[in-house]
């Protein structure tokens, strides 16, 4: 089989393998998926009582609103489903934790973060496709209502592998990536249009959360081939380069001399 069926199926091994884990607590995980869903929830009704009495702020609507939060629910979901180790990188360097992978041969950063999922981002990924179509989405613009949450969710996880690598050269990082990833958090669910000057620039340089949300939004309002070109160059530039960091630091990586086996 090729390198790239190998891939797939070790990917598809390490998803069936993490689903079980949550299948074996089944109360908690729908406990996790319920609160979560209830915590999405209360940020709509403060929403939908802002938006009851200012119909439109800088050309938002309650419905943009909700696909904002249905694309940034839907990145943070796929994402913590998948690559659950993503948002915990610096702690697992700084303890010395990536020992278990590295005598092994799958690729360390990819097996590193696919060894465990976040069981309440499956409430994300059930509020993003429920807020998707009370903000007015429709079947036939679902399929770029995916593109764009795929899109999105390959920045974020981007931003925070880049972030979390600081861990090889200053140690302990997780401080500094855990205000980042709220940072993000943050500022991925408000609209763009109310920020101005500096911090408008900042949301699309320093802290990029623009591009995780606002970009999908965009490919999906404005959709055009010259556009979807352009959305995908900049996801693998930030893919690439994440990967270029994280492999840059791991040559400066201290083993914590833990052995470990993973089944």
């Amino acid at each position: 089989m090729s390198t790239a069926g190998n891939m797939l199926r070790f990917i598809g091994a390490c998803i069936k393998a993490n689903w079980k884990g949550a299948m074996e607590f089944r109360a908690g995980f729908l406990a996790q998926v319920f609160f979560m869903l209830l915590n999405n929830g209360t940020w709509i009704v403060f929403w939908w009582l802002f938006f009851d009495r200012f119909n439109v702020v800088a050309g938002w609507t309650m419905n943009d609103i909700l696909q904002l939060w249905a694309f940034a629910a839907g990145a943070f979901g796929w994402i913590n489903v998948l690559f659950g180790n993503c948002f915990r990188l610096a702690g697992m360097i700084a303890g010395g934790e990536l020992d278990v992978y590295l005598g092994m041969p799958k690729p360390v950063l990819l097996h590193a973060m696919l060894s465990r999922t976040i069981l309440s981002a499956y409430g994300d990924l059930l509020f993003a496709v429920a807020m998707f179509f009370l903000g007015g989405g429709s079947l036939a613009k679902f399929p770029l209502f995916l593109l764009g949450v795929f899109l999105g969710g390959w920045i974020l996880v981007s931003l925070m592998v880049m972030v979390q690598s600081l861990a090889f050269w200053i140690g302990n990082a997780e401080g500094l990536s855990l205000q980042f990833g709220n940072a993000l958090l943050t500022f991925t669910t408000y609209p763009t249009d109310i920020f101005h000057g500096v911090t408008r620039v900042m949301l699309f340089t320093v802290l990029p959360a623009g591009f995780i949300s606002i970009m999908p939004i965009r490919l999906i309002r404005e959709f055009s081939w010259e556009f979807l070109p352009m959305a995908c160059g900049v996801t693998i530039l930030f893919v690439v380069l994440s990967v270029w960091v994280f492999h840059r630091g791991l040559k400066r990586y201290e083993s914590g001399n833990q052995v470990g086996v993973r089944m």
